[in-house]
């Protein structure tokens, strides 16, 4: 008869990739990984040809880096080259992909949706757009934390009902307990002032534009233009999109997802769930740092996360999947 041990059977690994949208470490990352991997600085070089701009030269400028229309294109490109080095490394494909704002690009050039140029270039003229589109507005975002994502909505829709020139949206839904908020400093700032008022936590961010708000709404309608102009093909993984937290199956689809990611909120807890849904039980976060993989642990049903922006935490991931 066979004991318990033997009887009990090891779940299959189901692994998910997801790849975030910000990242303040890509300069040291891209650094100590190209020491071990000559992908790092191809890719990179790739990018930069597409992108008629050093990508390079600019992640070790960091006035320029902090630039949006610069930081989009190179955060891309260092998920890639990460996402490049992964597909060498890991048997078991993932079953799905996705992305945090930024980083659903990443997410839909690695399902081979988008070509490294052209995602490079697009994420490059959506900075732009993003930052034309508040030139001369005093721009503000912020995590508040603690509040249910209802009460944080509500929040928003008084400030901008009662503040004069108020505009505020919950911008990011990334766990239970942590929604951030973006709009005019007007808005944020009442907001921030409603939080503290509970007893709550609402913590300013150092951002060049305010993401996933109303106030973005004129480079959402420019980037769909751009978009409509791009030949996206058919992804062979699965990208669960921001918008609605599913996946888009046709290239009309997809785009009209990316056209309202721009001033819709991520849905990043309901990604999150989605992917618990599909038995996943192994996510790999590929790109720069680990906020998503910390994101990971506080959802409610928390999956397993592994950073992969060091050698280090490479090989740990290795160890883990053989």
């Amino acid at each position: 008869m066979a004991s318990a041990p033997d009887m009990v059977k090891k779940q299959p690994t189901r692994i998910a990739v997801i790849f975030p949208g910000q990242g303040s470490q890509v300069v040291g990352m891209t650094s100590e990984l190209a020491e071990t991997y000559p992908e790092i600085r191809d890719t990179f070089t790739e990018a930069s040809d597409a992108l008629g701009e050093d990508l390079w030269a600019i992640c070790q400028d960091e006035e320029k880096l902090n630039q949006t229309q610069y930081t989009q294109p190179a955060l891309l490109t260092a998920s890639i080259a990460i996402w490049r080095i992964l597909k060498q490394k890991i048997d078991t494909p993932p079953c799905y992909l996705a992305g945090h704002s930024l980083g659903e690009y990443s997410a839909l050039c690695a399902a081979g949706v988008l070509s490294l140029g052209d995602a490079v270039t697009l994420v490059h003229k959506r900075g732009q757009l993003m930052q034309e589109a508040v030139v001369g507005v005093d721009t503000a975002m912020a995590a508040v934390l603690g509040l249910e994502d209802n009460r944080v909505e509500n929040l928003c829709e008084q400030a901008t009902e009662h503040v004069a020139d108020a505009v505020v949206d919950a911008a990011n839904f990334n766990s239970p307990g942590q929604v951030v908020i973006s709009g005019n400093a007007a808005g944020v700032s009442a907001v921030i002032d409603k939080v503290q008022n509970t007893g709550k936590k609402a913590i300013s961010l150092k951002v060049s534009v305010p993401s996933h708000c109303a106030l973005m709404e004129p480079a959402s309608s420019a980037l769909a233009e751009i978009l409509a102009a791009i030949k996206f093909d058919q992804a062979t993984i699965p990208v669960i999109q921001n918008r609605h937290a599913r996946v888009e199956s046709s290239a009309v689809g997809i785009k009209q997802a990316l056209t309202e990611q721009l001033s819709q909120p991520v849905l990043w807890s309901k990604t999150m769930q989605e992917l618990a849904d599909k038995q996943i039980n192994v996510l790999i976060e590929c790109g720069s740092g680990n906020v998503l993989s910390n994101l990971a642990k506080r959802q409610a049903q928390p999956i397993t996360s592994y950073p992969t922006d060091k050698p280090a935490r490479l090989d740990k991931l290795m160890e883990v999947l053989s």
